[in-house]
């Protein structure tokens, strides 16, 4: 699936009247029962993998587990980095009572967006707690309209000022990963957000 910004994969455990579901989605359009694999934040768009076989769905989880399938992300950040490409290995906890686990995502730049902005890939070597995005807060380089981390009067001027309202700009944008029936090595693409598409000077 291409999940749209704004849907959750999986009903919330308190659902709200107006919650849009991915999996219900997808479960109604194909008249059967679907299986996630993995997650994205509800504010995230792209690729989003789903099974509708049990024991398919297992081998997925494993090969997620095994750190088999590569996940690569878009992020338009608010700032210049100061190297084309770096990583990051803040180790991570999921909150404050858990404990930091190691924690690595590489970083390269794909475009800087005059004024103030820069258009990166992100790809995750670990799958920690919002892992892309405390990263590059702890890089000083916040995703734009991540209301979570950065800060809010930042996100409201420069959802003003390019027109993108609240919207953060972060896309899982491919998966490559084995078919864990015929073996076929597969990637899977979303087309670029649309709103990530507007602010490219070119």
């Amino acid at each position: 699936m291409d999940k749209p910004a704004g849907q959750m994969v999986i009903p919330a455990d308190k659902a709200q009247p107006d919650d849009e579901v991915t999996m219900k989605i997808l479960r109604d359009q194909i008249g059967q029962q679907v299986h996630p694999i993995h997650r994205l934040d509800r504010p995230t768009s792209g690729v989003l993998l789903f099974a509708t076989d049990r024991d398919v769905a297992r081998e997925l989880h494993f090969a997620f587990e095994r750190h088999e399938v590569h996940k690569a992300y878009l992020a338009v950040i608010d700032g210049f980095p100061d190297q084309d490409q770096w990583n990051c290995r803040q180790p991570l906890a999921k909150n404050d009572t858990s404990e930091a686990k190691p924690a690595e995502t590489h970083f390269r730049i794909l475009q800087k967006i005059p004024p103030e902005l820069t258009l990166i890939e992100a790809s995750p070597k670990s799958g920690r707690f919002h892992q892309i995005r405390r990263h590059l807060v702890f890089d000083n380089l916040p995703i734009v309209g991540d209301y979570r981390y950065a800060e809010i009067k930042r996100c409201d001027q420069l959802g003003a000022k390019y027109e993108i309202g609240t919207r953060m700009l972060l896309q899982a944008k491919s998966l490559k990963l084995q078919h864990p029936v015929t073996k076929e090595d597969l990637t899977i693409e979303a087309p670029l957000d649309p709103l990530i598409k507007k602010l490219l000077p070119f």
